[in-house]
């Protein structure tokens, strides 16, 4: 009997063992499980966080379309996000079709800091008031040659509205060109990125060159990447062959010519460019490199 009695206490400290075992190792994988779920998920915290954070410009508004759902039209708009502000450049020309890409590109305009405008055509300032409807908490930049009605009708609307004449830092690393005086005035917006400016145009009436040349005066730097309207369409083949010489002389390496550059100005920057031209149109999200 006392035989049987310690086979049984035998057998079931066994089993105790065995069980105990199975328990640590079910315990160990499933610690080993939430430990690598939570690193998952503070990884994507980490990723996600990046992408809110990550310097880019979002086209808007252009007459062509890179991102399926929305609408091309003549003008141009785009967003500046990442820097110490967030900044809308130019505002198209339709505010409906303006209103409908900011929608379907999940755009807030209420974390609009800024507004620059280019210059004072319909095509570039036509969205302005729908913005304003929207978010009148801005501070609005107008190169120095805007008329008064203008300014007057952005300040009834509650928005801070200054006229820019000389070059002006925004905030840290964007800055403006200041009005440069041609065919119509206009005013450009740069960013300085550790490759380099990245200038921004609306239409380039005082001549694309004349643009990087101003830009790169300012900040003692060359331009990296110019992109916006070139404002083309009238030159002829061999004139737009000498502005991407010229562009290579000042050191550009990327362009992305779009709005009212011209098929055929396109088509020859990027040929010239090849890998380093950059397509543009509604939709496009250009990373800007720190």
């Amino acid at each position: 009997m006392a035989t049987v009695k310690k086979l049984f206490v035998l057998g079931l400290l066994v089993l105790i063992g065995i069980f105990g075992n199975v328990f640590a190792s079910n315990r160990s994988a499933i610690n080993g499980e939430n430990k690598s779920e939570l690193l998952n998920l503070k990884n994507q915290e980490i990723k996600d966080e990046e992408t809110m954070n990550s310097k880019k410009v979002t086209i808007l508004y252009d007459n062509y379309v890179f991102a399926e759902g929305t609408k091309s039209d003549w003008g141009f708009s785009c967003l500046v996000e990442g820097f110490e502000k967030t900044i809308l450049f130019d505002t198209g020309a339709k505010p409906e079709i303006l209103m409908e890409n900011i929608s379907k590109l999940g755009i807030d305009l209420k974390e609009v800091d800024l507004i620059v405008l280019s210059h004072n055509h319909w095509d570039h300032t036509g969205g302005l008031s729908k913005v304003l409807e929207k978010n009148h908490n801005v501070t609005v930049y107008v190169p120095q040659s805007f008329p008064e009605d203008f300014v007057n009708g952005v300040k009834q609307t509650g928005a801070t509205i200054n006229r820019v004449a000389e070059p002006i830092e925004l905030c840290k690393d964007v800055h403006l060109t200041g009005e440069i005086p041609g065919p119509v005035n206009e005013q450009s917006l740069i960013l300085n990125t550790s490759k380099g400016l990245v200038v921004i145009t609306g239409c380039s009436h005082p001549g694309i060159v004349k643009i990087v040349e101003k830009s790169s005066e300012i900040l003692k730097k060359n331009v990296y990447m110019a992109f916006g309207g070139f404002h083309l369409m009238r030159c002829s083949d061999d004139n737009v062959k000498n502005i991407i010489g010229d562009f290579r002389k000042l050191g550009v390496t990327k362009c992305g010519a779009t709005h009212c550059t011209g098929d055929k100005a396109i088509a020859l920057f990027k040929s010239a460019f090849g890998e380093n031209y950059v397509k543009m149109g509604t939709g496009k999200v250009i990373e800007i490199a720190e």
